[in-house]
């Protein structure tokens, strides 16, 4: 029997049942601001037609409102439960006034926060008391029996269940709180739960507003897309331009130059085509190393899981590699998912100084899941500018996500996830001719 593992186990199920617990007794607490606000907004907007106050009082009130149900997402989405932002984007250079007062009550998603107020007040109140108070009823059950034994015999008490004026009784107790409190911490994440998804009822984007989001996020992926390739045909230019380019003129003018030497000093003209034979192999490793910017050789060759260990071997850092994929991604999706774990090898070198690091990939539920893990220093921040923003830009093109955990002291994880179906395994051709 695993003692230590079932103890952790149990332990992680205990920390989560306090957590949710916590919440519950948070949401009772935010409950109560639900009426004030609601209260609010209607003389707000009952003094919509007074000239200036309508316009000013109606956006103030409603971003104190968004305040709040955006705080409800989050907590929300902390249960699994999860509740996108459904909001229109605002006008540009909406300042106070007009524009402003339109772009708010013209939402639908502004009139379905209002709608959750009251109901979420009643929900929320209602559901964290239940959570609060089990857990509590169960712990006066554990300390009655010790008071019990040291006040006196006969002391009367836990709650109206029955009295303690005998032994067994007073000794029934602590059972009976550690069941109660079992059920309590039990109950309380399936409460949580049930909070959430009363609150994604209404705080949910609308089919409407999901369409409109997802023309959003479109528009905005395919600018960075176009960015981003627009970049790496400047990179690719320059890098043609200033290298391979410049090499293949130098070239041309030592051949030149062989040439007008070879009858008059044959042993100048065979030093010069000594040189240029040097400059083709120094020209052709730069192309080399041009075209595996691009696209990977080893990539098209030896697939993901190939391309990246042999990515692992060339760094100064140890590197464990855990790839297990039943097939391969498309080309294009394979070509980002070994950009963007090369990209976080890179930052892993460069910022983190750690000293060992890991890479784990698998497919499931019909996507690519990579890991990369460090034991460095921490800190990283994609608003950073740490090359992270880059990698998130890359992915968002194929709905990719990115996920970074890193803090202060470390150690770093960071997790990116890819929309993909992966082709059968290939199989090596035959030796033979048909």
């Amino acid at each position: 029997m695993d003692v230590a593992g079932t103890g952790a186990r149990l332990g992680r199920w205990v920390r989560r049942g306090v957590r949710c617990v916590l919440a519950g007794m948070a949401g009772m607490g935010l409950a109560f601001t639900n009426i004030p606000l609601l209260a609010v907004s209607v003389v707000a907007l009952a003094l919509t037609p007074v000239p200036f106050l309508g316009l000013a009082l109606v956006p103030w009130t409603m971003t104190l409102v968004r305040m709040r149900t955006n705080l409800e997402r989050r907590r929300a989405s902390r249960t699994g439960v999860l509740v996108t932002r459904p909001y229109h984007p605002p006008p540009p250079r909406a300042g106070p006034g007009w524009q402003r007062f339109r772009w708010t009550v013209t939402d639908p998603a502004t009139w379905r926060d209002l709608a959750w107020l009251a109901p979420g007040a009643i929900v929320g109140f209602t559901l964290g008391t239940v959570s609060v108070l089990v857990p509590l009823y169960a712990l006066a059950g554990l300390t009655l029996t010790p008071l019990w034994i040291w006040l006196a015999t006969g002391w009367y008490g836990y709650g109206a269940t029955w009295s303690i004026d005998t032994w067994p009784a007073g000794l029934l107790c602590l059972p009976q709180g550690a069941v109660i409190l079992a059920a309590g911490l039990w109950a309380a994440p399936w409460l949580r739960r049930v909070d959430a998804q009363f609150a994604r009822l209404f705080l949910a984007p609308t089919r409407a507003a999901e369409l409109r989001l997802r023309v959003t996020q479109l528009t905005t992926t395919r600018a960075d897309t176009v960015d981003a390739q627009a970049a790496e045909l400047r990179r690719i230019e320059r890098d043609l331009h200033d290298g391979v380019q410049a090499r293949l003129v130098s070239l041309s003018m030592v051949i030149g130059l062989a040439d007008q030497l070879i009858d008059p000093n044959p042993a100048e003209a065979h030093k010069l085509l000594a040189e240029a034979r040097e400059a083709s192999g120094a020209a052709l490793v730069e192309l080399r190393h041009l075209v595996r910017g691009i696209h990977p050789p080893v990539l098209a060759e030896r697939g993901l899981g190939g391309a990246l260990r042999a990515l692992a071997l060339s760094l100064p850092v140890p590197i464990t590699v855990d790839i297990d994929l039943p097939g391969r991604p498309d080309t294009p999706v394979e070509s980002a998912a070994y950009f963007a774990v090369a990209e976080t090898l890179t930052n892993m070198i460069r910022h983190s100084r750690a000293h060992t690091g890991s890479v784990t990939i698998r497919h499931a539920d019909s996507a690519l899941t990579m890991v990369v893990t460090d034991d460095g220093t921490g800190g990283a921040n994609p608003a950073a500018g740490t090359g992270l923003r880059g990698i998130e830009r890359r992915l968002a093109a194929f709905d990719g996500t990115i996920v970074v955990s890193s803090p202060p002291g470390g150690p770093t994880v960071i997790t990116m996830e890819l929309p993909c179906a992966l082709s059968s395994p290939r199989t090596m051709p035959s030796s033979g001719t048909d």
